[in-house]
């Protein structure tokens, strides 16, 4: 199967999986397989992932194809640490911006989906938010591409950009699967938001749109941060 035709199947099947969630709103995720709707979500990020990283593998280094275990690492500890601790941010992305810069957005929304796919092996709130990660990970190799050469005002208006553009696609899975309660600190946000007299969407998106664009912003320095001190044979070039 062609390479392009492998990245056209890949990004309709995520596109699909989220717009699935956002259409049917399920509510049942105690688990990734416990529910018709888990699974079906389950089934379509992950054959979605494994058709990006098929057409992706073939063109990258050795040396980047080696650091996407540590960037799904770099992705759910943060996230399950800074998720569990009540800051309204996320911090959940490092390791899929890192591999973007490297290699590029494709791999970069490869990254994205399958860390959540992994991380909703133990923490099924995750999944429903691997699209939103994906294209995380698509926007920070479009912004990114240049890696070190990237100049520092263009990488964190970059990152509050991508910010913006996830919160807005975030939200309604936020809102729709988990009225607004996804994470500790976010969660009180949005309660806040609604005691406002904002409805749940609106308090929902505004929470995204406080926390999304500094996240972001946050994660895109400190990858670039990063690049920096990769060896030369790691780095992307401009």
């Amino acid at each position: 199967m062609s390479h392009k035709i492998l990245l056209s199947l890949g990004c309709s099947t995520i596109a699909a999986t989220w717009c699935y969630l956002v259409l049917t709103r399920p509510v049942e995720w105690d688990s990734t397989t416990g529910s018709n709707p888990a699974l079906i979500t389950l089934i379509g990020y992950t054959v979605g992932a494994v058709l990006l990283i098929a057409a992706t593998i073939p063109k990258l280094r050795a040396s980047t194809i080696s650091l996407i275990p540590l960037a799904l690492v770099l992705n759910i500890i943060p996230g399950q640490l800074t998720g569990s601790l009540g800051v309204p941010l996320y911090l959940d992305s490092i390791g899929t911006v890192l591999v973007a810069a490297l290699a590029g957005p494709i791999a970069g929304l490869a990254t994205g989906v399958m860390s959540c796919v992994v991380w909703a092996l133990f923490n099924p709130a995750a999944l429903p938010f691997a699209g939103i990660a994906g294209l995380v990970g698509l926007l920070a190799g479009l912004v990114l591409k240049n890696g070190t050469g990237t100049h520092i005002v263009r990488v964190i208006l970059g990152g509050l950009a991508v910010g913006v553009i996830t919160a807005c696609c975030a939200a309604p899975v936020a809102a729709f699967v988990y009225g607004g309660t996804a994470g500790v600190g976010t969660g009180a946000m949005v309660a806040l938001f609604r005691e406002m007299g904002s409805s749940l969407l609106q308090a929902v998106t505004l929470q995204s749109l406080l926390s999304d664009p500094l996240d972001k912003a946050l994660v895109f320095f400190i990858v670039w941060s990063t690049l920096h001190k990769l060896p030369t044979r790691l780095r992307p070039q401009a």
